[in-house]
């Protein structure tokens, strides 16, 4: 790992702009500590012809700071495509490497951290998809982006929480399997009134661990709160909303609506990043982290800029069914 950098004056005025865009999510205090990595990796970026790609849940200094392409899965997936560097530094958890590189099979694609995994991911399989195929034949397979490269090969199509009910009812059938996440399979279908929904019993851990009794317990505190959710959420939890919606959707909402007070129920590190852009808005943030996406750190990303690893690679055996499956999703959106 890469020394600890100094904080000089050259590296304080270097980086001063960049603070003004973050100094009401990171304090003063810490800023030190940032700013040199920061300085760095954003030189380094440019001698590497490398972009960062950051998903929603990275930290304000990551997110903010040194990402070059930001947003929800589906966002990252699209903006992929027309990665013009010959280096992806994927800021994110391993899946999202493994779909950037998918569709980037000529490139370089890098992530901090390989053992930035995700629960979702974890809970199936390809032989799991297989064993579904022989007990559904002739259903279509819809894959939830939260999986790895194997698992989007065995499947037809793959979605995001933005995209599901237009993946689904775009179809053309009246009945798919939508794999892994339980509770965004039952927010689908009660979304739609023309496709039956088959479920897999995937959770995420962070979205899990909400209640509906914590989210009226915030509402009994703070007079006027406003919630919003993902629908990754449990079901009791997405009744207690206001407003259900993936992340790009949660951010469309405070921005377009401009709650006074607001609370997104959802990875903790999204509402400090969508604080910073809208800091007439008051967020109470109830903490649940992601431990696989705070792998990534700004020394992280130094170190894999300076030694080009560790390097994400797809099995040539199901990279190609696995990218038709993300082509698909994108065409269908």
């Amino acid at each position: 790992m890469s020394a600890v950098l100094d904080y000089t004056p050259e590296v304080a005025s270097a980086t001063a702009g960049i603070y003004d865009r973050v100094k009401t999510v990171i304090p003063e205090i810490e800023w030190p500590f940032h700013a040199p990595y920061i300085e760095a990796i954003n030189e380094l970026k440019k001698q590497r012809n490398a972009v960062i790609l950051a998903h929603n849940y990275q930290t304000p200094e990551i997110f903010h700071c040194v990402g070059d392409i930001v947003g929800d899965s589906l966002a990252l997936a699209r903006e992929a495509v027309d990665v013009e560097a010959d280096i992806i530094v994927l800021c994110g958890v391993h899946f999202m490497a493994e779909t950037a590189k998918l569709l980037n099979p000529t490139k370089t694609v890098l992530l901090p951290d390989m053992l930035s995994g995700c629960s979702l991911a974890d809970s199936i399989t390809g032989a799991d998809v297989r064993l579904l195929k022989q007990k559904y034949p002739g259903i279509p397979i819809v894959t939830y982006v939260n999986t790895s490269a194997e698992v989007k090969a065995e499947s037809d199509v793959c979605c995001t929480s933005g995209n599901a009910v237009n993946v689904v009812e775009g179809l053309g059938v009246d009945k798919v399997i939508c794999i892994p996440d339980e509770y965004l399979a039952k927010y689908i279908a009660g979304q739609t009134d023309k496709v039956e929904i088959i479920a897999w019993k995937g959770h995420c851990e962070v979205h899990e661990r909400f209640t509906a009794e914590e989210i009226n317990g915030y509402r009994k505190n703070f007079e006027g709160l406003v919630v919003i959710a993902h629908p990754e959420c449990p079901p009791d939890v997405l009744g207690a909303a206001d407003f259900v919606g993936s992340t790009a959707g949660m951010i469309d909402y405070v921005g377009q609506q401009r709650p006074p007070k607001v609370m997104m129920v959802t990875e903790c590190s999204m509402s400090d990043n969508v604080a910073a852009e809208y800091p007439d808005v008051e967020f109470i943030r109830p903490c649940n982290l992601c431990p696989h996406m705070k792998r990534i750190t700004l020394p992280g990303i130094l170190e894999t800029l300076k030694t080009l690893s560790p390097e994400i690679q797809v099995d040539p055996s199901v990279a190609a069914n696995a990218r038709r499956s993300v082509e698909r999703m994108l065409e269908l959106s």
